[in-house]
């Protein structure tokens, strides 16, 4: 009876250990799927949107700490410089000055575009990352998707139209600047056989013309040795 009962318990054990190890994997697979969902998730925002979110959560902060401490009637700057030393003020002053990099001018389409995008996403409000969450919680993941059918569903505040068609109205008032038609010179002289080598002779006119110009007077009267 003892020997049976011991071959009993150790079945019981083993059936225990069985149903453990079932329940680990079940419990495996099942994070194992929640993780590549939020990978999948992850793979639709953009590249940026974990800067952009910790940037949106930090300009949150900040703000209702301004209003916090303005309200104490205290200037939120020089308090908050109190809590910054001397060298970590002097690092983000680097950083500063070293983000701010001048109009490297045209590039290509392509780097145009993605500047253009950063420059728009920079210029949004948190309150629209907020707006962003909302609308993307209600709509699920058909917000996700290529091809989107939003119609009557998301509607744009009257402010987020006065953004649009002020900043529309700006890019042509910059457009007007930088793309305006160069006149022809009827008098100048044709030094040039087409419109390539007539840029590059303007290229190099710009960079060695004042130490050439005599030289071009001599050739043009005959009188170069």
């Amino acid at each position: 009876m003892s020997e049976e009962q011991s071959v009993m318990d150790k079945m019981a054990e083993r059936k225990a250990k069985l149903k453990q190890l079932h329940d680990a994997r079940n419990n495996a697979r099942s994070q194992n799927h929640i993780e590549v969902k939020k990978e999948l998730e992850r793979d639709h925002l953009p590249k940026n949107w974990e800067i952009r979110k910790q940037k949106a959560d930090w300009l949150i902060k900040d703000k209702a700490n301004r209003e916090a401490i303005e309200e104490k009637g205290l200037d939120y700057d020089r308090v908050k410089l109190l809590n910054v030393s001397a060298l970590d003020q002097e690092k983000i002053d680097r950083l500063k000055k070293k983000r701010k990099v001048g109009d490297q001018g045209f590039a290509d389409y392509e780097t145009q575009t993605a500047r253009q995008y950063q420059r728009l996403i920079k210029q949004m409000p948190p309150k629209d990352i907020q707006r962003y969450n909302h609308q993307k919680e209600a709509f699920g993941e058909e917000y996700y998707s290529s091809n989107p059918i939003l119609e009557g569903k998301a509607k744009d505040s009257k402010d987020a139209i006065k953004r649009m068609v002020d900043d529309l109205e700006a890019q042509a008032d910059k457009r007007k600047n930088f793309s305006r038609r160069r006149m022809h010179n009827d008098e100048a002289d044709i030094d040039y056989i087409n419109e390539k080598n007539a840029r590059l002779n303007k290229k190099l006119d710009r960079y060695y013309g004042e130490y050439t110009k005599e030289i071009k007077q001599n050739l043009e009267r005959g009188t170069a040795i």
